[in-house]
């Protein structure tokens, strides 16, 4: 009978397959006839089936490691060895489906966090770009919050705070795009309003400065210079070699508006907070 021991080193093995990119299978899942068989047996015959990366036939075999010995050891790592084998396969919804079976079933299980950062990096995985709803990108940002806040001291929650800043720059690029949107159509209103989000926020994304640039053009558009120059100070302080503070500058100038003195040492990233309490709200 194979150890415990080497049971955690077959988890292990697939926990560091998931920072690959994932393959596409388009093998169709099939159910097995049931014949009865040592648990061992099964156990390792999914595992060979997955290293010749057929995903799905895997996931059917680490099924039948459940089906026939729902109650022993072996059964909860084939929950997780499933998920993992539809993760790869793409089958999202499926693999998701697995690791919560797993969570509900084994909340304190030592594979509860690696079942929870399976969720997140399904939904991180199914995230589409800025120009369509970003609906799965607000999941997976929620998912992945969770495994930081679950597991702090995990190596799941150090890759799930790097991919946390990618999914926060999804988010601000898509209020982005809608405020450049509305400033097209001078509703300016609606445009301050994306902007200043994005600010307020999404402060550590790369989308600040422009943010910065394109608010202090919206202010500017309907006559609040007071206003235009706040912001206008903000970026000068906390990006002065920017390309945008560079447009910023050129485009007060051409208004004839003066730019303001150089914020104190107060300033900078705190001032960030006031734009978002700046009317037109």
């Amino acid at each position: 009978m194979r150890s415990k021991t080497g049971l955690k080193v077959g988890l292990a093995a697939g926990v560091a397959l998931i920072g690959a990119t994932a393959c596409a299978s388009n093998s169709r899942q099939t159910e097995l006839a049931y014949i009865e068989r040592p648990v061992e047996t099964i156990y390792n015959d999914a595992v060979h089936t997955m290293e010749r990366n057929l995903w799905q036939p895997a996931a059917a075999q680490f099924d039948e490691v459940q089906r026939q010995h729902p109650y022993s050891p072996w059964a909860q790592r084939a929950m997780l060895m499933a998920a993992y084998a539809r993760y790869r396969a793409r089958d999202y919804a499926k693999s998701m489906s697995s690791a919560e079976e797993y969570i509900a079933l084994h909340p304190g299980g030592d594979g509860a966090p690696y079942a929870y950062y399976l969720v997140a990096i399904c939904n991180f995985d199914q995230i589409i770009d800025v120009g369509r709803d970003q609906a799965r990108s607000n999941l997976a940002l929620k998912s992945l919050n969770e495994v930081v806040a679950r597991f702090p001291e995990s190596d799941y929650a150090r890759d799930a705070e790097l991919k946390m800043d990618m999914v926060r720059d999804q988010l601000a690029g898509k209020e982005m795009e809608i405020g450049r949107y509305y400033l097209q159509r001078s509703e300016h209103l609606a445009a301050i309003n994306r902007f200043k989000k994005v600010i307020t926020d999404y402060q550590t994304t790369t989308h600040v400065p422009e943010a910065l640039h394109r608010l202090v053009e919206a202010y500017l558009s309907i006559g609040l210079t007071g206003q235009a120059q706040q912001v206008a100070g903000v970026l000068g302080y906390n990006y002065p070699g920017s390309d945008w503070y560079a447009d910023t500058y050129a485009m007060m100038q051409g208004q004839g508006v003066t730019l303001p003195e150089k914020p104190d040492a107060k300033a900078g990233f705190n001032m960030f907070e006031r734009i978002g309490k700046m009317l037109p709200f």
